[in-house]
């Protein structure tokens, strides 16, 4: 897992190939005024705009989550945001079967730690990364890009 601030996202680029690509159409558009939905930006990148209320750690967690196919990278644009995370090697009661059409494994166990985004901050979240997000209070928004590792 990786959490920092959009000013220092080259930092990063390294790591993935589609990573640059993902912040450039980041820097590029105007993320505060992107509608909510779900759109491809090239190919194996893909972004979703979430726009609700903030939930409470308790409710959160039952959707505690991790990925095999894809990273995510998600930004906060209204918060603060904060999520649940834990190691997925540590997570030993998984919530049912892993959906390769959702590509989400669920988890019951409980996280390690909480980490809170203000806007213009993001987390890498890799498949090792077993997550839950939307914690806060009122109006959240986000994207979340995809990326198909």
């Amino acid at each position: 897992m990786i959490v920092d601030s959009l000013q220092n996202a080259a930092k990063y680029f390294s790591l993935h190939p589609k990573f640059k690509e993902a912040f450039e159409y980041v820097n590029q558009n105007d993320i505060s005024q992107l509608e909510e939905g779900a759109f491809e930006i090239a190919d194996g990148l893909k972004v979703i705009v979430i726009v609700g209320e903030g939930a409470t750690k308790e409710e959160s967690i039952k959707g505690f989550e991790c990925h095999d196919q894809n990273i995510d990278i998600q930004i906060s644009i209204k918060g603060p945001e904060t999520f649940a995370w834990k190691p997925r090697e540590k997570c030993v009661s998984p919530n049912g079967d892993y959906s390769d059409e959702r590509d989400v494994r669920f988890f019951h166990d409980q996280p390690d730690m909480f980490f809170e985004l203000q806007e213009k901050q993001f987390a890498i979240l890799f498949p090792t990364d077993v997550h839950a997000a939307m914690i806060g209070e009122g109006t959240l928004k986000k994207i979340v890009i995809k990326v198909s590792v």
